[in-house]
């Protein structure tokens, strides 16, 4: 680009000249061109994002000094600076409008998810819940302690390794081995059952 030319341009804009304003456009054809090939924002089309540029462009235009001599940079960051922004409203907006947002219509009861649970659902858990509950009865006195205060009580392995004194990394391979164990246990369970 020539920066020169381009102040001029944008000089004979300000004064509402129509072709300068076409000129100016073509110039900057080839980055707006750029940035809408690159950029995907929901709901919008190449030809909407172009759109969005050229009216940054103008936008420009309109609040340009021209005694700064630098209208090119400016353009640039401010027409990359407003595609940003509309990305940012486009994607915090997505969440109350669109695809992700409930539907309010005579039938949204079809939308919400069931609270009914199946009842192959139920008996696979009550199964789970056995072969948990006798893999657990493996377990000797410290390493239940360890899965109690750990998973039933919500705390952390580095709760745990300060209440017993012992080193956080100790108590990681604690839990590894302890959670090994049991999956070993409920395999065992499910060979058993097979044969």
């Amino acid at each position: 680009m020539n920066f020169d030319y381009i102040e001029a341009l944008v000089t004979k804009c300000k004064n509402n000249d129509q072709l300068a304003k076409e000129k100016l456009a073509a110039e900057f054809r080839p980055l707006i061109y750029n940035i809408s090939k690159k950029t995907f924002i929901d709901g919008y089309n190449i030809h909407d994002i172009q759109q969005e540029c050229y009216q940054s462009l103008f936008k420009c235009v309109s609040m340009y000094n021209l005694e700064k001599h630098r209208f090119v940079a400016y353009a640039t960051n401010a027409i990359r600076n407003n595609i940003n922004d509309l990305i940012k409203r486009v994607k915090s907006r997505s969440f109350a409008e669109g695809n992700d947002a409930l539907s309010l219509c005579n039938n949204f009861e079809k939308d919400l998810p069931s609270q009914e649970i199946s009842a192959e659902v139920l008996l696979c858990e009550k199964c789970d819940f056995h072969d948990l509950k006798l893999a657990l009865k493996n377990l000797n006195e410290d390493e239940m302690a360890l899965i109690d205060f750990v998973f039933f009580k919500n705390n952390t392995v580095q709760d745990y390794a300060y209440l017993k004194n012992m080193c956080y990394s100790t108590a990681i391979v604690k839990k590894k081995n302890i959670l090994k164990k049991i999956f070993d246990n409920i395999s065992l369970y499910y060979k058993e059952i097979q044969a």
